[in-house]
């Protein structure tokens, strides 16, 4: 990292990148109105996002992955408790309650986490739930049960491993939305507080300053934009090799 991204450098406030007039490679991509290095805070801004990003998608996933086998395998009165409350919580406006919520709980990393892992383990669920129930109506299934497997023994040896894949793409894909929710909570004050150099806020701070020094917020845009982009291209390349179906075509 080229700088603290966290020290004010008074002396070289708003710097322009080094190709503009008045730039300097010292501060290759410019620095902020308190003087901060806009790369060196890109840098930090990556570990906190990436950080976020897949805190959430491991826990949320889990749940999700858990309620799957229990929704799809056990069926009965199990599934539709499961499937309702996983419809409840599809049914909500995403990013709307996880404004609120984190109005109400305050600005912090961990908050941030436990809000979007409390809305995004549904998506998993639903999705999962029906790979858990092609791979339960296969041939080894019936076999396990004949063999007298327990249900946990099932679901775990025989079924699990055949609905990992589908989440490695979910998971991927999924990512990408998690950065924009952190960014977009960060942008509003409601994120990852200051002076972690969160991409969102880092956007938010440039706002005031976007016609005369434009790469305050530019850069950690662009980032966004291009993390979230390569996320998704992964799904789909993921997809495409993980997913027999694509093979052979």
């Amino acid at each position: 990292m080229p700088h603290d991204p966290l020290k004010n450098h008074l002396r070289a406030v708003l710097t322009p990148p080094f190709w503009q007039e008045g730039g300097t490679t010292t501060y290759l991509l410019g620095t902020d109105h308190l003087g901060r290095d806009i790369l060196s805070r890109l840098i930090g801004g990556a570990s906190i996002s990436m950080e976020v990003g897949f805190v959430v998608v491991c826990i949320a996933g889990i749940i999700g992955i858990g309620i799957a086998l229990l929704s799809g395998y056990l069926g009965g009165k199990v599934d539709t408790v499961l499937m309702r409350l996983c419809d409840i919580f599809l049914s909500m406006p995403y990013l709307m309650v996880a404004i609120v919520l984190a109005a109400v709980l305050g600005p912090s990393r961990n908050n941030i986490i436990v809000i979007l892992v409390v809305l995004g383990w549904a998506g998993y669920a639903r999705v999962l739930r029906a790979e858990v129930l092609r791979v339960k109506g296969g041939d080894f299934v019936h076999l396990a049960v004949l063999a007298g497997c327990s249900n946990i023994r099932i679901m775990l040896r025989h079924i699990f491993p055949n609905i990992v894949n589908t989440f490695i793409i979910m998971a991927t894909l999924q990512l990408g939305n998690v950065i924009i929710a952190e960014s977009s909570l960060s942008f509003l004050s409601l994120g990852v507080p200051p002076p972690e150099p969160a991409w969102g806020s880092m956007t938010a701070e440039g706002r005031n300053h976007i016609f005369d020094s434009w790469w305050i917020c530019v850069w950690p845009g662009l980032t966004i934009l291009f993390v979230v982009l390569s996320c998704n291209f992964l799904g789909d390349w993921l997809r495409v090799r993980l997913d027999p179906k694509f093979r052979q075509l």
